[in-house]
């Protein structure tokens, strides 16, 4: 309905359809807390505004207010639950009795808040650096934070990619046709490949490591390295192809991360969008690899230990992020080079791995149980969960499809034939096979997702 609206309408309306049914999307799923994504759009507009204007030391306080009213937003919904009952625990520990309503306190997390937010203060930033013209418009500035494409999975969208789309794009039916391919092929990942191979994750992260047999602790994991990219990344092609088919072109935000020689080439190919923004805004005005090595190896530490407390609050994220910055400190300050060929993939694969089963499980004694579990530490009595019963033909299926889908041998294959077929009489069966071949992903999504079976939506910890 938004499609049809949106190109029957006149060309002038079409901002005012986008942002229509974005908060209609939004308010779908949050309608209590669509308030939150407004005070939001309304704050961030007027202080760009005063951003803009200011000048000289005036600009940089504005911007701070801005940044620390964004910061409060989030860590109002995001951490305060966490921290009030660290602080209940804490008080447990030493012996003093903290208020009833301490223990449970919960916060609700609106939808999309650390994708919105981050977007607002990229925004900001870009303003008060001068690289961005402030939106007039409120309409066209709501548009850009509340766009539903990508507003609760992402990729984070900075608004120097997006200012001139906002006021005009160019609609192309090859365009709008390599974002119907696009959405397709997000769809088929999240809902034939993450959902499959994630009910196994489930399943073997939901019992405790020291009932696990090494098979089935790796098992586990697989399944959830598996997962976590088909999920993560089906979403971005999906918003990538809704934002082709409304003539937005958005950048993309995975570049096949599993292929990767090292830690340090994993997290520039691993979720870019999120990876960049805290280059950028972060790693950079915190001097980057300016001002000797020690502050370099602080710095990337400490970027990498808040984009773990920025992915959910707890402190196995906490972990996951601390563990990935010891890596590239490492990689830096004592391999070097880190080891080519196959030795380099199997090494990042394998700390990449381990670092998942801290993202995935529920506690850090949760994760080290696992952990020891996949090193044969651990010596199952009784009923202990075996891999073999888990092993359904479509698991097999998804766990032979999904690494091969997860490396460019797709991507080379369809180059390879495209110029094989071009200009001969082939071209046309090509073709054909190919929408065929799209069709059949699309109706086999569609089978999975009318079944009701397990869906799950794993943003909602971000």
């Amino acid at each position: 309905m938004c499609l049809a609206l949106y190109y029957v309408l006149p060309a002038r309306a079409r901002n005012a359809v986008l942002l229509a049914f974005s908060l209609l999307f939004y308010a779908w799923g949050e309608l209590e807390y669509s308030a939150v994504m407004l005070v939001s759009i309304a704050g961030n507009h007027l202080c760009g505004a005063l951003v803009a204007r200011a000048q000289g030391a005036r600009r940089g306080r504005i911007l701070a207010i801005g940044l620390a009213l964004n910061l409060a937003l989030l860590g109002l919904f995001k951490y305060a639950g966490w921290l009030v009952r660290e602080l209940a625990g804490l008080a447990l520990d030493l012996g003093a009795t903290p208020p009833p309503s301490w223990t449970g306190f919960e916060v609700h997390l609106p939808i999309g808040i650390s994708f919105f937010t981050f977007q607002a203060m990229s925004y900001l930033i870009d303003v008060a650096r001068r690289e961005a013209e402030p939106q007039k418009r409120l309409t066209d500035f709501a548009l850009y934070l509340a766009l539903f494409p990508q507003l609760v999975a992402g990729p984070i969208v900075r608004y120097s990619d997006v200012a001139r789309q906002l006021v005009k794009r160019r609609h192309r039916t090859a365009l709008f046709a390599s974002g119907v391919q696009r959405f397709i092929q997000g769809l088929a990942k999240k809902l034939l490949l993450a959902n499959t191979v994630g009910s196994a994750a489930d399943e073997v992260f939901a019992v405790p490591g020291a009932e696990l047999t090494p098979a089935a602790a790796w098992l586990g994991t697989v399944c959830y390295t598996l997962q976590i990219y088909f999920d993560f990344s089906g979403y971005s092609d999906m918003a990538i192809g809704l934002g082709r088919m409304f003539g937005f072109r958005f950048r993309e935000n995975f570049l096949h991360p599993y292929g990767a020689a090292s830690v340090t080439d994993f997290w520039r190919r691993w979720h870019v969008s999120l990876s960049t923004w805290f280059r950028d805004y972060l790693y950079v005005p915190l001097g980057g690899n300016r001002g000797g090595t020690l502050r370099t190896y602080r710095n990337l530490w400490t970027v990498f230990l808040l984009c773990g407390l920025w992915h959910g609050a707890a402190w196995t994220f906490v972990a996951w992020g601390a563990f990935h910055g010891a890596l590239l400190v490492f990689e830096r300050a004592v391999l070097g080079r880190p080891p080519r060929g196959p030795a380099g993939h199997v090494y990042t694969l394998l700390m990449v791995m381990v670092g998942w089963v801290f993202f995935r499980a529920e506690s850090l004694s949760g994760a080290l149980a696992h952990l020891g579990a996949m090193a044969g530490f651990t010596a199952p009595t009784g009923a202990a969960l075996e891999a073999a019963p888990l092993l359904e033909p479509e698991l097999l299926a998804a766990l032979l499809i999904g690494p091969l889908a997860a490396t460019r041998l797709p991507l080379y294959a369809s180059v390879w034939l495209q110029r094989r077929v071009k200009g001969s009489p082939l071209a046309p069966a090509y073709d054909l096979a190919a929408a065929v071949a799209l069709l059949a992903l699309f109706l086999a999504s569609a089978a999975e997702l009318a079944s009701g079976s397990y869906n799950p939506f794993i943003y909602f910890r971000f």
